[in-house]
């Protein structure tokens, strides 16, 4: 069975939701999958002073542990164009990794949220492939197969590099229906393109 971990940051919630959507999408391709989030790296009292989303279910991962999934989707909200430090700090303490090369020819996507439409979703969703490039690592994201993305009917989120939220300067807006699919659409074809890859890996090689 294909090994797909869904790796995110939420400090208000939404991304949170879009995780779990696309935990959702891989396990209807019949991946196992867990769900996990990175550490909050803001003092509780700070977080809390902000409001921050505090309480959630999804246990902390470590960068160790990426190594044993087939493929891994990372979510992460936009900080000013760019990801945010508590993300961004995670994926610095896996150079055990690329130096050993642990995460070559797995497949790599990535899911984001902007307060506005032209917010830096695409920045965002740009530096995890980046970082995914560095390891090695296949990367995937939001085909036109999924055609609510070019919607002109209403304000939405979506695009080829990955799914993506719009969360409305005050963090009023939770990801609309659209959203949430298309985050359950990347999240069953990521499962499936690692299914193939693994299955190809497990061919014998031709004479």
């Amino acid at each position: 069975m294909t090994k797909v971990l869904v790796l995110y940051y939420s400090t208000y919630g939404h991304i949170e939701a879009m995780a779990e959507a696309v935990a959702e999408g891989a396990r209807s391709a019949g991946a196992e999958v867990a769900l996990k989030r990175v550490p909050e790296t803001v003092p509780e009292e700070i977080a809390k002073q902000a409001h921050f989303k505090l309480e959630q279910s999804a246990p902390i991962a470590t960068p160790a542990e990426l190594a044993e999934y087939d493929a891994i989707i990372v979510g992460a909200p936009t900080r000013f164009g760019r990801l945010p430090s508590q993300m961004a700090s995670f994926w610095e303490q896996a150079g055990g990794l690329w130096a050993t090369g642990a995460l070559e020819g797995k497949v790599g996507g990535a899911f984001t949220s902007s307060a506005t439409q032209h917010g830096g979703n695409e920045g965002t969703l740009f530096a995890l492939l980046n970082t995914f490039l560095h390891f090695g690592m296949v990367v995937t994201g939001l085909p036109y197969s999924f055609a609510d993305q070019m919607t002109l009917d209403e304000i939405a989120g979506g695009s080829p590099y990955g799914a993506t939220t719009i969360s409305g300067g005050q963090g009023q807006r939770m990801p609309s229906k659209i959203e949430l699919d298309g985050a359950r659409y990347q999240g069953k074809f990521v499962a499936q393109t690692a299914a193939k890859l693994t299955a190809g890996a497990k061919t014998p090689e031709l004479a």
